[in-house]
This record gives structure tokens, C-alpha cells and sequence, in this order.
């Protein structure tokens, strides 16, 4: 069941913030989109310039900027403002200009009664989702981040790639930090429903050269020779963020990767980070933990370890 005037707030009108207006907007996944941005020029071009779009859909969403106050009826709240990642920078590199950005969202937030979902983009994903959450002190179903959505589908068309499928035939996930250090559980991947090694032993004249190692690679960074060829990246997360705000709105009850707080999780605790979560109308129902090997589970440690020390860096900032 759909919820009656389906609200989604986005804070920051820029690049993703706008690339995940115009997803949702295509894909009639909500009822009205409200623009929030400090450029209040920008918020209002982008607004006209989206809404001049809804006569060729097949549903007119209200497009329109707003204030904080349009967040405490929201179904969901997107964080989306921050700053870009430049070429050559990890997005553990743009932590301190985030954090500040991020402040100021938080603190106009907090007067807020909010009562919706909060998913929050802006990178370092994982920090700022711990960061947010914190600020807001709300439950952490309701605030997380689209965390390693990204990374997997960057998993799974890099697959694809090399082994000539559709990436929607081929299951596996990202997991862990939002960026270098993410982790591929390989012992879960499967291709048609077969485990990924089957798979490439009985198609070897279909398949490229496969190995694990290009998969991480492929994983790593297509992001950044996005940014390196166009300044930065929009249509992926745009999509990821839609997908997820579908999941939440329509109570899916789906599996989807998200960076939540772990709390005893994986081993991991006191950590936001990206792992298969099942996602409905309150947000993060549960995690789903893989049964990890225990390389993967080391693999994976390891990247919580480093998304940890970075919250502590946030928090001095």
C-alpha cells in the first residue's frame, strides 16, 4: 500500500541531489519533491528546470523548493549536500569540508520533528551517516546511508563485463567502507544462480579474463575515472537513491546493501557500514548477516576499522 502524498525532502541541489530528483521523478516513486539548498538561486533553477519535465511523464509530481519545516512531514528526508570529490581524492579526503557542511544541515534539522526516513549521500558516506544519526539522536533504522549500494552495482556490471550477462543476472555485494577499502565476498557471488566459479568453468568461450582481483579493481575505481573523464558522478547514485526511497515507500521488505550501525553485526560494533540490509517503511528492519570466510570476514574488519577511525576524526572536527 502506497503512502498518501509521498514527500521526499532533498537537502542540496547540486549534482546528486538533482540526479536523485529527476530518478524519483521519472520513476514515479513519490508525490512531491521539496528542493533545500543554501544557493537559493541554484534550488530554484533546479526546481523550475525538473518540474519543466513532468508534461512528458507519465505522472506530475509537485517539484518545488521549500525549508526545514517541509521535513517534519516528509516521508523521507535525502541528505545530499556536501562537497565534490576532485581527481585523485579518496572521499576519506573530503571529510573535514563535509563535516563542516554537514553542520549546519544537522543544525536546522534538530528544532525538526522528524518523523520519516533519513538517507543521507553526502561522502564519506558511512562517517556522515554516524555523524547525522548522532546529531539528530535518532533510532538507527531511521537514519542510514546509501553506503555500498553503489559499490555493488559497480561489483556487478564489472561482472557482467567479463563474463558477457546481464548485471541484473548476477547476485553479489559490496560491503564495508563506502570507497577503497570495500570488500567482495566472493564466497556468495553467484552468476545465473550458480556460484561465480561454476559459472566460469562451464563458459569459459563466453567469459574474459575473470579473476577477483579485477572484479575489486572494477569496484574501486570506476568512480574515480568518472570523475576523472566528467568531474563527477550523478546517474548511478541517482538511481541507487531511488531504488532505496521505492523500498521504503512502498514496504518492500527487499534486500538491498546500506550503511547502517552495526551492533554486534559481522563482529563489528559502534560502526556504520555497508552490508545486505532488508528495507521497508521503517527504514532498516534488520541486517542480513552473510556467512563470511575468514579472509572475507578480515577483509571486512578491516575496512569497519578504518570507517571507525575516521568517526573518531569527525568528532573533533
Amino acid at each position: 500500500m502506497m503512502l498518501s502524498n509521498r514527500r521526499i525532502v532533498i537537502i542540496g541541489a547540486g549534482h546528486v541531489g538533482t540526479h536523485c530528483a529527476a530518478a524519483l521523478s521519472f520513476q514515479n516513486i513519490c508525490d512531491e519533491i521539496v528542493f533545500i539548498d543554501r544557493d537559493k538561486e541554484k534550488e530554484k533553477s533546479q526546481a523550475m528546470d525538473l518540474a519543466d519535465s513532468v508534461a512528458f511523464l507519465q505522472s506530475a509530481p509537485v517539484i518545488r523548493v521549500g525549508d526545514y519545516k517541509d521535513c517534519e512531514d516528509a516521508d523521507i528526508i535525502v541528505i545530499a549536500a556536501g562537497v565534490p570529490r576532485l581527481p585523485g581524492q579518496t572521499r576519506l579526503d573530503t571529510l573535514g569540508a563535509s563535516v563542516e557542511c554537514i553542520k549546519d544541515v544537522v543544525e536546522n534539522l534538530k528544532p525538526v520533528k522528524i518523523n520519516g526516513i533519513v538517507i543521507t549521500i553526502t561522502n564519506p558516506a558511512d562517517i556522515i551517516a554516524d555523524y547525522v544519526r548522532k546529531g539528530l539522536d535518532l533510532p538507527k533504522n531511521q537514519v542510514f546511508s546509501t553506503g555500498t549500494s553503489l559499490d555493488t552495482a559497480r561489483t556487478r556490471r564489472t561482472v557482467a563485463d567479463l563474463c558477457n550477462v546481464d548485471p541484473r543476472s548476477v547476485l553479489a555485494f559490496a560491503m564495508g567502507e563506502h570507497g577503497d577499502s570495500s570488500m567482495v565476498p566472493f564466497s556468495h557471488m553467484t552468476i545465473f544462480g550458480k556460484p561465480y566459479k561454476e559459472f566460469v568453468s562451464e563458459n569459459k568461450g563466453r567469459v574474459k579474463e575473470f579473476s577477483e582481483e579485477k572484479v575489486v579493481e572494477g569496484t574501486h575505481m570506476r568512480g574515480m575515472d568518472i570523475i576523472n573523464g566528467k568531474g563527477s558522478t550523478e546517474f548511478g547514485i541517482g538511481a541507487a537513491l531511488a531504488d532505496m526511497a521505492k523500498a521504503v515507500l512502498t514496504n518492500e521488505h527487499r534486500i538491498l546493501p546500506a550503511s547502517t550501525l552495526l551492533e554486534g553485526e559481522y563482529g563489528q560494533k559502534n560502526v556504520h557500514a555497508g552490508v545486505p540490509c532488508i528495507i521497508g517503511r521503517n527504514g532498516i528492519e534488520s541486517v542480513v548477516e552473510l556467512h563470511l570466510t575468514e579472509e572475507e570476514n578480515k577483509q571486512f574488519a578491516k575496512s569497519c576499522d578504518i570507517i571507525r577511525e575516521h568517526i573518531k576524526m569527525a568528532e573533533t572536527i
